[in-house]
């Protein structure tokens, strides 16, 4: 039975399938992870530095999309880990293709990214941040980076306990 839980607990936490990394060439997946801060250890991408405990799960490009509308592939990449990210089990960092077909870091986070109709400058859309609880935080680009701009639960505001 417990093996059940986690198992439906571990899907839910993927925000998108992991088919996504053969829609990019091998040397923009490589350039996409290393622009993330990742390494290549044997045949897997990390980044976090779990010592290897049960719960880690290496770099993954879990999907590959225009984010912000300017033509662009943005990759957002994920890991596991209880060891490095805590309750929330997961981080997230989110690149983007350049002009000049370099990749560039533009935000990285622990939790669950969910991207919002609503959108900050440039076009770049809100990206609820999910974990545990019921009052999550809702970044917003500004134009150089995401900052926190509000919390709500299921679309409506809410106050985080402290």
């Amino acid at each position: 039975m417990h093996r059940v839980i986690a198992l439906a607990a571990s899907i839910a936490l993927l925000p998108a399938p992991a088919y996504a990394q053969s829609s990019l060439s091998p040397a923009d997946r490589a350039a996409a992870f290393r622009a993330g801060g990742f390494k290549l250890a044997g045949k897997q991408w990390r980044a976090c530095g779990d010592p290897g405990t049960p719960s880690y799960s290496p770099g993954t490009i879990e999907t590959v999309r225009d984010l912000n509308g300017d033509g662009r592939p943005e990759a957002v990449i994920t890991e596991g880990s209880t060891y490095c990210f805590g309750m929330t089990g997961m981080g997230y960092t989110i690149v983007s293709k350049q002009a000049d077909a370099t990749w560039k870091r533009i935000t990285a986070n622990q939790g669950i990214p969910t991207f919002l109709p609503t959108k900050g400058a440039g076009g770049w859309p809100d990206i609820e941040v999910g974990g545990p609880g019921f009052c999550f935080p809702v970044e917003r680009w500004n134009g150089k980076q995401y900052v926190l701009n509000r919390h709500q639960y299921q679309g409506k505001p809410c106050r985080p306990q402290r």
